[in-house]
């Protein structure tokens, strides 16, 4: 404990961060075990999925031994929910967070207070990774309410001893406005939407680069290297990756450290990572890439084994921090798509559109890059046997509708246009081509 105590004082990091890969394991081993107990006893669906699959918390002996535990998958997650997979009363759940949903059936997600309070160290960890120190004035431009992203951020920055100014999303001449007057040295908003502040900032004649800004954390959207050098090259900061998710825990999960820039760190004594063969289910070496997988080793309300997040990443030996590294996301093994920071299925459009009972089956989602921001284009067709009965302003109320219902219920902005029976391009075996994405490729 001395030891620990030390490195802590001569570093400023947790002990953690610094410890040996035997104390990390030990640590690891010791929580998980905690965990798969946990959810044993206090989630049905979790004593069900182990009895089905003819194990117990009990034949966890080493870590390796995880990969005989069932997946769990986003389905799960809206087959329990609201609150089945909460592993706590529900009276000891202090806060919900949840994805968006279409049907009344999003991805529901509860902390207790202790959960609360290691999400804001996580974070705070996080903040300090990228450079961030007490005293130091964060603005944080993601999005509050549901969505993770404010409000972790937010509780992480003053877990650090940091000012927040809570700006949340949009109003993109007040974001501007707020940098030049409380001078704050952190930005905490997704890559893209900095990349529009830094444009609003020379339309106003600001030089980006001459702000108080030092540092920026992005994340809730995948980025590329590319991306981060035009940041820092127009905004004269340092460009530091976090990653997240809400049923993990939300963002904080890993970040990447300033001195090095090679990766965010996963915070390996809180989850537990893995690779596995998307296809076979079966854990590939370090290195290898394939599909990220997450098991929660402290959470009390809602514990996750072994999540399947659908990311396309590889784990890398450890550099600044004494844990693993995330490689850069270079795909999903399903068919989310990440428009302005939000996830949207293309089933869930399919769910709004097949509300009008004027609309046929069919649509078509094109996403394309309108400066640094993402467009979302959604194409339908009416039904063959009305497509000649509508009138053209009752084509227009019902994309109109159809856009309401999609910003409303899945929370991203689109523009719908409604064409004529079938008018969307088929296959040869008559399928749609669902997704167009016409972003540039990293």
């Amino acid at each position: 404990m001395a030891d620990n105590t030390d490195r802590k004082k001569a570093t400023g990091l947790d002990a953690i961060e610094t410890a040996s890969k035997d104390e990390l394991q030990a640590l690891q081993l010791q929580r998980l075990k905690w965990t798969l107990q946990h959810v044993y006893n206090n989630v049905a669906h979790y004593r069900a999925s182990f009895d089905a699959a003819g194990v117990h918390p009990d034949d966890l002996k080493t870590l390796a031994d995880l990969a005989k535990f069932p997946f769990t998958g986003k389905k799960d997650l809206r087959d329990n929910y609201p609150f089945g997979m909460f592993a706590v009363p529900r009276e000891k759940v202090v806060r919900v967070h949840a994805s968006s949903g279409t049907t009344g059936k999003p991805t529901v997600v509860g902390y207790t207070q202790k959960d609360i309070d290691t999400w804001a160290s996580l974070v705070a960890r996080s903040i300090r990774a990228a450079g961030g120190r007490a005293g130091d004035i964060v603005q944080i431009s993601y999005g509050y309410g549901l969505f993770t992203g404010g409000l972790g951020a937010h509780y992480g920055a003053e877990r650090l001893g940091c000012t927040v100014i809570p700006m949340s999303g949009g109003q993109t001449e007040k974001q501007v406005q707020l940098i030049q007057d409380f001078q704050p040295s952190i930005i905490m908003v997704t890559p893209s939407y900095m990349l529009n502040i830094i444009e609003e900032m020379t339309r106003q004649g600001i030089d980006a680069a001459n702000t108080s800004l030092r540092i920026g954390i992005f994340g809730a959207e995948p980025w590329t290297d590319a991306m981060r050098s035009e940041i820092e090259m127009r905004a004269g900061i340092d460009a530091v990756d976090i990653y997240g998710l809400s049923e993990v825990m939300g963002p904080g999960v890993a970040s990447e450290c300033i001195e090095s820039k090679d990766g965010p760190v996963i915070w390996e004594d809180h989850f537990y990572p893995e690779i596995i063969n998307p296809d076979t289910g079966e854990v590939v070496p370090d290195g290898e890439e394939g599909e990220l997988v997450f098991t929660s080793l402290s959470k009390e309300a809602f514990p996750v084994i072994r999540y399947r997040t659908r990311d396309l990443t590889r784990l890398l030996p450890p550099t600044s921090r004494s844990m693993r590294r995330m490689g850069k996301i270079t795909g999903r093994s399903d068919d989310m798509l990440i428009i302005r920071g939000v996830n949207l299925f293309p089933t869930q459009v399919e769910e709004l559109i097949l509300k009008h009972p004027q609309l046929a089956p069919q649509y078509q989602l094109v996403v394309a890059r309108d400066g640094h921001m993402d467009k979302l284009d959604i194409v339908a067709e009416l039904r063959p046997e009305i497509s000649a009965t509508l009138s053209e302003q009752d084509v227009q109320q019902l994309r109109q509708q159809l856009e309401h219902h999609i910003k409303t219920f899945i929370g991203v902005s689109c523009k719908v246009s409604i064409l004529p029976a079938n008018s969307i391009e088929r296959t040869l075996v008559g399928k749609a081509r669902r997704v167009v994405d016409n972003r540039p490729k990293a």
